[in-house]
């Protein structure tokens, strides 16, 4: 029996531009979860989308049981017993859940699907790994965190016995994280091998076996987990000491910039009110977060915020306008900047160049057009300007599609656009999903820069341990109402739990 059940063999991948992987070995034992770090942009999904078929290596070899073997193609992948469950789902919406979980593998006699057996055997999936499921519900209809339940099942459906998860927990909540790490848990115990990329420490100390290391496409190592401190590993990934704690002074709260009264809002999704009657204020100088378990309402309340939906009732006032029913760009125009929960949907226009997307909100402005003519060179030395400020990294520079760069490097995008655009108020929803250690501390550090400024800071965010860093002031929302107010010197995560679920509540008259 071989050692190893997948070896990856100086395997090289290279793009316009940029060598993806550049010589990397990797080597999965049975029975492993193998984690895969690096920074954003070092080739991890690269490497995994090579395993899994997407991509074909212009060097080096893939064994699996000791046996070279040929990947042409996601099919081979599955042949293989090989799965993957994507950093960006690959869902068809408009599918129900049990459509999704057989889409490729359907079985058809005379021409008609047999979805009988197919539901018993998902059912019984669902249950032994405890991934509960509605097999009816439309994917369009279910959140994220059910998403990926689903596509897991598509991954134990096809009967596969080396799973690779890219990025699995970057959209979920702190509590649906626990139960991902519980059940790969469960998948090592039956023998299952696991790859999984991630950027979080934590979860990598919580579950991984082993850790191989990548930095800017090169293999820098594979380390033993239980042997290797959080610090160690941190510097291997990005080539210096990282601080992990953001440090900052005590914040001194100027005038209100944003004021936000009785805003109630109606969800037709879910047909109930999403928003319940929330007021608070925003002062000049303070970082104010909006904690809560996702799916209670901050989303609806940020889309009504930024102008992506309408509220039903309150009042928004933004550096002394009334913007309750203003566009979205006079919003941005009266001094808001938005880094959106959605970084595909509704912050990137995806097969846009980089440096289109840096200018969005301001190519109307007179340093980037001449009576109604762009000008092309000023926007190409700005974005470089920004793509070196914020080493957003890509293959072709500025005029890289979107589309093609990593998930981390989109979100530094966005982040360096709305940064460095002219702001007063920056509504930042969950602005490091997906992001390496060396990104977290410069966007922490950025923020805190922003508030020293005199810049009033609204953070959304799940991260508890985000929350309690860098907020001055903590508000919880729970279904749609806010339900405590908190300073983070005299709380701790275990009190903001219980009102993040529920559990206590009290009287918040104007935050």
């Amino acid at each position: 029996m071989a050692e190893y059940v997948i070896e990856m063999l100086n395997i090289t991948k290279e793009f316009p531009g940029i060598k993806a992987n550049d010589n990397i070995t990797l080597q999965l034992r049975k029975g492993e979860i193998h984690a895969l770090l690096g920074e954003n942009g070092a080739g991890k999904s690269t490497l995994m989308s090579v395993l899994f078929g997407l991509y074909q290596p212009e060097q080096g070899v893939i064994k699996k049981n000791g046996e070279v073997v040929t990947i042409r193609n996601p099919n081979d992948a599955t042949a293989l017993h090989i799965g993957m469950v994507h950093q960006h789902f690959k869902l068809v919406e408009c599918f129900s859940v049990l459509d999704n979980i057989i889409l490729g593998v359907e079985d058809a006699k005379m021409g008609v699907l047999q979805k009988k057996e197919a539901r018993k055997k998902v059912m019984e999936l669902s249950e032994k790994y405890n991934l509960q499921i509605d097999p009816d519900a439309l994917v369009s209809d279910i959140s994220v965190g059910m998403q990926q339940r689903v596509e897991i099942l598509k991954m134990l459906y096809r009967d596969n016995e080396i799973l690779i998860f890219d990025e699995p927990t970057a959209v979920l909540t702190p509590q649906e994280i626990d139960e991902l790490m519980e059940i790969m848990r469960g998948f090592k115990a039956e023998g299952k091998s696991i790859l999984f990329i991630t950027h979080k420490l934590a979860e990598i100390k919580a579950v991984a076996d082993r850790c191989s290391i990548l930095r800017k496409g090169k293999y820098m190592g594979t380390v033993d987990v239980a042997d290797t401190s959080v610090e160690e590993m941190s510097r291997l990934m990005v080539g210096r000491d990282v601080q992990l704690k953001v440090e900052k002074a005590p914040c001194t709260p100027g005038d209100a910039v944003l004021s936000v009264n009785g805003l109630t809002a109606y969800s037709k999704a879910h047909k109930k009110e999403a928003v319940k009657n929330v007021s608070f204020t925003v002062h000049a100088g303070e970082i104010v977060c909006l904690a809560g378990i996702e799916g209670n309402g901050q989303s609806d309340f940020v889309n009504c915020l930024t102008g992506l939906a309408k509220q039903n009732a309150g009042t928004i006032n933004l550096c002394g306008h009334d913007i309750s029913h203003a566009p979205i760009r006079q919003r941005s125009q009266f001094g808001m900047s938005h880094i959106p929960e959605d970084r595909h949907k509704h912050g990137l226009v995806l097969d846009y160049t980089l440096e289109q997307n840096l200018v969005l909100q301001r190519y109307w402005n007179p340093e980037f057009q001449k009576h109604g003519m762009i000008k092309f060179d000023a926007i190409r030395k700005y974005a470089q300007g920004l793509i070196e400020q914020y080493d957003i990294r890509s293959g072709q520079g500025p005029v890289t599609i979107s589309r093609s760069m990593s998930g981390g490097n989109q979100q530094k995008a966005i982040v360096a656009r709305e940064i460095d655009k002219d702001h007063q108020l920056i509504v930042a929803v969950q602005p490091t999903r997906g992001l390496d250690v060396g990104a977290i501390e410069y966007i922490h550090k950025q923020l805190v820069a922003e508030r020293d400024a005199g810049k009033a800071v609204l953070l959304v965010s799940l991260e508890l341990d985000e929350v309690m860093n860098l907020s001055d002031r903590i508000l919880v929302m729970y279904e749609g109402e806010i339900v405590g107010q908190f300073d983070p010197k005299t709380t701790n995560v275990e009190e903001l739990g219980l009102y993040m679920a529920g559990a206590k509540r009290m009287e918040v008259q104007d935050a």
